[in-house]
């Protein structure tokens, strides 16, 4: 499966923790990274600063005069390199709506490690509900299994990483997906710098909700 299409909300998974959303004429990148294909982006949200989610070269290959972008604060000086984007910097927690995007609008939830040192919590790192056309596309960002967790809810789709090493490994996400309880979980964070597809098929193994092994496109 390359997509998944939610009353013409599509969803696609780009390879590594990229994903792209396509509703209403408008295309949201989350941390757009080693992209083979580009379509111009009308909102980008980057969870962090790290180089495989706050990529310069990609985000000017999908980015247009007056893209809105959504990052973390560490990443202001990397995003002054590309020319004529909008840039927010929100705390966690908050609700981001966007003029001229109808019916879309965005919340910031924590993304941080508890027993590691890779993605404190202090930092004020993001993951990311996207909300279109009523559907709810939650996209964890670099995380173990966190106590906020237990407050994200009536979730759609839920991306969360399984490589471990620097996120939440396999047997942990699918503890996350089975306290969240999305309709459908997808495994991402696997296949390029770390993880790979085992870690993706244990995952699937271990969920008690359904789950989705998308293909990446190309």
């Amino acid at each position: 499966m390359k997509s998944i299409n939610l009353d013409n909300v599509n969803i696609e998974w780009l390879g590594h923790a990229s994903v792209r959303i396509t509703a209403n004429e408008k295309v949201v990148y989350i941390d757009p990274y080693n992209l083979t294909t580009f379509v111009k982006a009308d909102l980008i949200l980057i969870t962090h600063s790290h180089y495989d989610h706050c990529s310069i070269a990609d985000l000017r290959r999908v980015s247009r005069p007056g893209t809105v972008v959504v990052a973390t604060a560490d990443c202001i000086s990397q995003l002054r390199k590309v020319e004529n984007i909008s840039i927010k910097i929100p705390q966690p927690n908050k609700t981001i709506e966007f003029p001229g995007m109808v019916g879309l609008y965005v919340e910031t939830v924590p993304a941080y490690n508890t027993a590691k040192m890779f993605h404190p919590k202090e930092n004020n790192w993001l993951g990311y509900i996207v909300n279109v056309n009523g559907k709810r596309i939650y996209h964890a960002g670099d995380t173990d299994l966190i106590p906020e967790m237990k407050n994200i809810k009536d979730i759609d789709v839920a991306f969360l990483p399984v490589g471990g090493t620097y996120t939440m490994d396999a047997a942990e996400a699918a503890r996350a997906a089975d306290e969240i309880r999305p309709k459908i979980a997808v495994p991402m964070h696997y296949g390029a710098i770390v993880g790979s597809i085992k870690d993706a098929e244990k995952f699937k193994e271990l969920c008690g909700c359904n789950v989705d092994i998308l293909e990446r496109v190309q």
